[in-house]
């Protein structure tokens, strides 16, 4: 059986969702694992988050496992998602809608959003939204300011903004954003009256 199936079996069989499998140097072998979300969770609750009890089940099952398979390995390592949380399924996607979120593109799509993204460019960073054909980022060009000063309203609704929408077989890599605000979750902006939209398809 392969590794990532053993992994897969054991993880999911213990109630939990796998995140990532990950061979590093000297032996190692990272997994990554989660709490089940569901489509259906009570808007605005508190997530659940793993927790070191929870990664010691998983070690203990796994480690026996995976001597029972003969998996070459030296050390095995039992995390939680980082803030850089891989997204991998769609269900993933969905969890994470409304998200900043970082994407790597398997082909560049050419020269768009009026020439402003280069013919070449795979990487992107906006936020998650959900459309009828698949799946969008949006973002927003950025806006010069002098150093402490904020940008007025005025710039605020002239600032350009684009959406590059994609399918996840188009997709190499999809991560969230490793944002961190020490000041607390902000709400969300709404979208200016008057924005530009440049639609990248």
């Amino acid at each position: 059986m392969a590794l990532q199936e053993i992994v897969e079996q054991t993880v999911t069989g213990l109630g939990y969702d796998l995140v990532e499998v990950e061979r590093s140097a000297g032996g190692l072998l990272r997994i990554t694992i989660d709490l089940p979300w569901s489509a259906q969770a009570v808007p605005g609750a508190p997530d659940a988050f793993v927790t070191v009890e929870d990664c010691e089940k998983v070690t203990r099952q796994l480690q026996f496992a995976l001597e029972v398979d003969g998996a070459d390995y030296k050390r095995l390592e039992i995390s939680s998602p980082g803030i850089d949380r891989p997204l991998r399924h769609e269900q993933d996607f969905l969890r994470f809608e409304g998200e900043t979120v970082d994407i790597t593109l398997k082909q560049p799509l050419g020269a768009a959003a009026g020439g402003q993204v280069s013919a070449n460019r795979k990487k992107f960073r906006g936020e998650l939204e959900k459309t009828e054909s698949g799946w969008q980022i949006v973002w927003r060009d950025p806006i010069e300011t002098k150093p402490g000063q904020k940008p007025g309203k005025k710039k605020l609704a002239e600032q350009a903004v684009h959406a590059l929408g994609f399918t996840l077989d188009e997709l190499k890599e999809a991560r969230l954003a490793p944002l961190v605000d020490f000041k607390g979750r902000k709400p969300r902006d709404a979208a200016a009256p008057g924005e530009q939209v440049g639609k990248i398809s």
